[in-house]
């Protein structure tokens, strides 16, 4: 394979706050998504810790009910799309061009960009409780519950603005990495020689290009229904209140394949590594990652059987949960044909791999009970759904997402995570996880409604209530423990090189910390598993030329300028229009300046 480490001269950038301000390094814009999105996670997981200290003995009365309310929709809101999916955007912008051989992705100022109007958006939101109160009818909103006379106030315009900027960093992004795949692959990378982990990073691209139009139509009609007096979802002027609920989850459900895919792609990447043998069943892998995609559509109204639909459309959707089910189990089988036969190594980050297979599998499992009507009317807005979603949410994405910080730390920082605590962190948070989650699954068969403030103690939930509470602490544990690990790490000096794992896929192939031009020469792949093949076939590395010049594209501001406008933008909505003008003004500034700004 055709790439060398170490031969270039490096220069030593001086890092400074404008540096990273105005940086379209992919590596950089990475790790800006990852302290972001970790940051909202510790939100959202103490906004959870609230939820259940409430719950933890009946008729609790640490937060009042409007309160309550706030509380269980902006952790949703802030674990879904702040949280979770900004982290796996971490993990796409800081490998993409390094595991198919680039530079770059294709357009590195619409990175930043999407980087910047994300932040704005994120703030946006959740600003949402020091200005006229947070959402407080659910990460769903439902209608008519969210019209203006039932919600008063700004809470759930909040909801519609912030969403619509969040949405419009998604959809850049995804835009420029499915282009970045199709057109910057190295020499000799075909399709069927991608790592899983771009293949499900490009499912959810087109997951989110085709899903992101259908929720913004929705949530430009939910601000126009609140605000200006128009009837899209009021049923007493005429509008349906079940047509939201169709745009919704026409998005939701693709939305739920968008937190996991990644996650099952990292997934695919750590277990041939540590069970020293390749992917088993990569094509199998593949296509039923792509299978995922596609039935993601075709499942979004499992989730309004108790609506009314009719019996033909509860028989379709029945069908097609069940369908979606087989792709799954595929990927199930043949990370499990990885594992047979290897020479596993346990670390932290498999610890975290194989436990995700498990995690994931329940709360598949459950989830597949619903594609029958008649359990999902009995079950419907129960805490077993609380479960369900926690089960694939938290045991799957959130599981994964740490094996995928294990196994990269050594990479993107040239440290080794300390494995000790790494295993604490491990066992604390799947023993507290399923602590916190199980119980729920008892509570929801003995009839808690999910979305109550308090219970009173003749109900028989205290119990497993308790259990569930003290569960979420350990896992707040376990989070410590993660973040002592993480800056007595980042304390040590690097020790890490080039290829710790002996992993076999390209990001390996050079420095850690990868260089800011990644790759000395263009590798050319000659194999799936390219590192593993040129080791077995004895391929030379190829020097690159002593003058060599590689052009990067220079820093802008004005990505961070244009996210500032659109924050403006937002924000004038909620309250003057004055702002909203100077929005305006400042992205019509930032894009003429954009167009003329030198590229050399």
């Amino acid at each position: 394979m055709a790439t060398a480490t170490g031969t270039l001269p490096q220069v030593q950038e001086e890092t400074t706050i404008w540096t990273w301000l105005t940086t379209v390094d992919h590596k950089k814009i990475g790790t800006m998504y990852g302290i972001s999105g970790f940051a909202f996670f510790l939100l959202a997981g103490l906004e959870a810790l609230i939820i259940r200290t409430q719950l933890a003995v009946p008729n609790g009365a640490v937060v009042d009910a409007d309160r309550y309310n706030q509380l269980f929709t902006m952790h949703a809101l802030t674990m879904i799309f702040l949280g979770i999916m900004p982290l796996g955007a971490a993990f796409f912008n800081y490998f993409l061009p390094l595991m198919i051989g680039a530079r770059d992705v294709a357009f590195p100022r619409l990175n930043a960009l999407s980087y910047w109007v994300f932040l704005g958006g994120a703030l946006l939101l959740t600003s949402s409780f020091i200005f006229g109160g947070a959402p407080d009818g659910g990460w769903f909103a439902y209608a008519p519950l969210s019209d203006e006379e039932f919600s008063p106030g700004a809470g759930l315009d909040f909801y519609a603005i912030g969403l619509l900027i969040l949405g419009t960093s998604s959809l850049m992004a995804s835009l420029n990495f499915a282009v970045t795949v199709f057109n910057m692959r190295a020499p000799g990378m075909s399709m069927m020689r991608l790592p899983v982990f771009i293949w499900m990073m490009l499912v959810v691209n087109f997951l989110l290009i085709l899903s992101l139009p259908v929720i913004t139509v929705a949530l430009v009609q939910l601000v126009f229904d609140r605000n200006f007096t128009t009837n899209f979802f009021t049923p007493a002027e005429g509008g349906d209140p079940i047509l939201w609920q169709h745009l919704f989850w026409v998005f939701a459900h693709p939305e739920v394949y968008v937190l996991i895919l990644p996650s099952m792609g990292i997934v695919s990447e750590v277990l041939p590594v540590f069970s020293r043998k390749p992917l088993f069943g990569y094509a199998a892998i593949v296509f039923a990652g792509v299978a995922i995609g596609v039935l993601g559509f075709a499942v979004w109204s499992h989730h309004m059987f108790t609506t009314g639909l009719g019996t033909v459309p509860q028989i379709v959707f029945t069908a097609s949960t069940m369908a979606i089910a087989v792709p799954t189990g595929i990927k199930i089988f043949n990370w499990m044909g990885t594992l047979y036969g290897g020479s596993i190594h346990f670390n932290t980050a498999m610890y975290f791999a194989v436990s995700f297979i498990a995690l994931f599998t329940i709360g598949g499992i459950s989830g597949v009970m619903h594609a029958s009507p008649p359990v999902d009317s009995q079950q419907q807005d129960t805490y077993f759904i609380v479960a369900h979603i926690h089960y694939v949410l938290f045991g799957g994405a959130i599981v994964g997402i740490f094996s995928g910080l294990y196994y990269w730390f050594p990479k993107m920082t040239g440290r080794f995570l300390d494995e000790r605590l790494g295993k604490i962190h491990f066992w604390l948070m799947f023993i507290g996880m399923n602590i916190t989650f199980f119980p729920m699954h008892f509570l929801g068969l003995s009839g808690m409604p999910r979305r109550i403030y308090t219970y009173d103690a003749d109900l028989g939930w205290e119990t497993w209530n308790m259990v569930a509470t003290i569960g979420s602490y350990m896992l707040a544990l376990s989070i410590i423990v993660f973040l002592v690990n993480f800056f007595w790490t980042m304390r040590k000096e690097p020790t890490a090189t080039d290829n710790p794992w002996d992993a076999p896929t390209l990001e390996w192939a050079t420095s850690s910390p990868p260089p800011e031009h990644d790759f000395d020469v263009i590798p050319e792949v000659r194999d799936r598993d390219p590192l593993w093949y040129d080791r077995d076939h004895g391929i030379e590395k190829v020097e690159p030329p002593s003058e060599m010049h590689i052009h990067l594209p220079p820093p802008s501001y004005f990505p961070l300028l244009i996210g500032l406008g659109v924050l403006l933008l937002g924000v004038g909505v909620l309250s003057h229009l004055a702002l909203t003008a100077l929005g305006v003004v400042i992205v019509i500034y930032s894009i003429w300046g954009w167009a003329l700004e030198p590229t050399e």
